[in-house]
């Protein structure tokens, strides 16, 4: 986690999570990274395509977690 402790599933967001704010989204791609859980579990549990997914983890690794705001990925979207 950013303030250095261990995450857990405890910090992941709800299963029933339709509001989709740029921190819980890194939470996710960080969960997946970090082997917490699986990819395919994490795409099931919050009913994510594999495109949508992808594209968390490239906004992520080639611009932070910042990338992950709403505004910030349509910008991107067009680089």
């Amino acid at each position: 986690m950013p303030d250095g402790s261990v995450m857990t599933r405890a910090d992941l967001p709800s299963e029933q999570t339709r509001r989709w704010v740029a921190s819980r989204k890194a939470a996710v791609v960080r969960a997946v990274a970090a082997g917490l859980i699986l990819r395919k579990e994490a795409l099931e549990r919050y009913g994510l395509s594999d495109e949508e997914f992808a594209e968390w983890e490239n906004a992520v690794a080639h611009h932070g977690e910042g990338a992950l705001k709403a505004t910030a990925l349509q910008h991107y979207r067009q680089l």
